[in-house]
């Protein structure tokens, strides 16, 4: 498949977004050099196949991308700018008015900057776990200088079409409300939920389910690095929690009113519908995310087959389900705790579940109803 990007592209940082970046470029041919303060960062980054450490015969790049933390992104900027001054740049920080506001004050040329960043990552960090596809249909947001060159935003624009990513244009204070909502602050709840668990009994760890799990997944992350992000987005994010702490007042409120009751019954009006409206707000805001085709998030049905824990029982599963005709549209595991078997929930559309169940229970899968 040919491209728009071409070489060579510079790529100044090697953790997860910048080697991936690499990667995606290095799978289509083009000539990709990394620059990393971190030697040993910079040797795996060429060592997974990103691209070719930066050397005194290195051609001069046509674009650079700055892919480091958003505390040093803008002074690397303005480095790239000043270095190559025939080269667009861009950066992937996670937060943009911040770094857009330094680059203004800096008094750098901006006419061939033009800020991004991609709407993706994983639980792990650095070059080891970089993969050439992890922008694959993710939005991919662009936000001009206000100076920007329109053939600077033309390039950054290939450059996420090609590694397969979505462009979305916004500017840098949207960019940054929108994170904090829908990034930011589900971290920083998901590290909170998970810190509660320090002081918890084994006993009671012990009965935790796949819900506990979703939460607190994202809690594994890399402290400094989100410590940089949250401190570069502390306005949008402060906005975002002070209305959470509202709405956690507010049901703190009602649970105290119903611990105070005798029964159910005796429980002060309203209280209860604190609580139920909570829930209930909940599910709307689910309903929102968009969904595996788009727009709204669809309902699905889920059947819940119960699965051995031997090698090849998934697969044989995931093979009869496809076998009788029946797409699969989600898939969640859980695992049964001291038992050899776990749990695998099929999403299916509404209409096919009922299908699926009398063909898998005619193959021989217990099914949990």
């Amino acid at each position: 498949m040919s491209i728009a990007t071409t070489g060579p592209v510079r790529v100044v940082g090697t953790g997860l977004l910048g080697a991936s970046v690499g990667l995606a470029l290095r799978l289509h041919g083009v000539d990709v050099q990394l620059v990393d303060p971190s030697r040993t960062a910079l040797a795996l980054a060429r060592d997974v196949g990103a691209g070719t450490p930066v050397g005194p015969a290195s051609p001069a790049p046509v674009l650079v991308v700055v892919a480091a933390p958003p505390d040093v992104t803008a002074g690397a900027v303005v480095a790239a700018l000043a270095d190559h001054p025939d080269a667009v740049v861009t950066d992937v920080a996670s937060v943009k008015g911040h770094v857009l506001a330094e680059l203004r004050a800096s008094g750098a040329d901006l006419t061939r900057y033009v800020g991004s960043h991609p709407m993706a990552g994983r639980e792990r960090s650095g070059p080891s776990a970089a993969v050439p596809d992890l922008f694959l249909g993710r939005p991919w947001v662009i936000t001009g200088s206000g100076a920007s060159r329109e053939d600077a935003v033309l390039a950054v624009r290939h450059l996420a079409v090609d590694v397969g990513a979505v462009p979305v244009v916004m500017d840098a204070d949207a960019h940054d409300a929108a994170v904090a909502a829908v990034s930011h602050v589900p971290q920083l709840v998901s590290s909170l939920v998970a810190g509660r668990l320090r002081d918890v009994d084994d006993a009671a760890l012990a009965l935790a389910g796949q819900g506990l799990r979703d939460v607190t997944r994202l809690a594994a992350s890399d402290p400094a690095l989100w410590t940089s992000i949250l401190a570069a987005n502390a306005g949008a994010v402060r906005d975002v929690l002070v209305a959470l702490r509202a709405d956690l007042d507010g049901v703190v409120g009602a649970l105290d009113l119903a611990a105070a009751a005798a029964g159910p019954e005796d429980v002060e009006p309203g209280a209860l519908a604190t609580i139920a409206r909570a829930i209930a707000d909940g599910g709307t805001g689910v309903a929102r995310i968009p969904g595996k085709h788009g727009g709204a998030h669809r309902q699905y049905a889920v059947v819940t087959v119960l699965v051995p824990d031997r090698p090849g029982e998934l697969a044989r599963l995931l093979g009869d389900v496809g076998d009788v005709g029946v797409n699969l549209e989600d898939l969640l595991l859980e695992h049964a705790a001291g038992r050899p078997v776990g749990m695998a929930s099929i999403s299916v559309l509404p209409a096919r579940a009922e299908h699926l169940e009398t063909e898998l229970t005619a193959r021989g899968w217990r099914l949990v109803r």
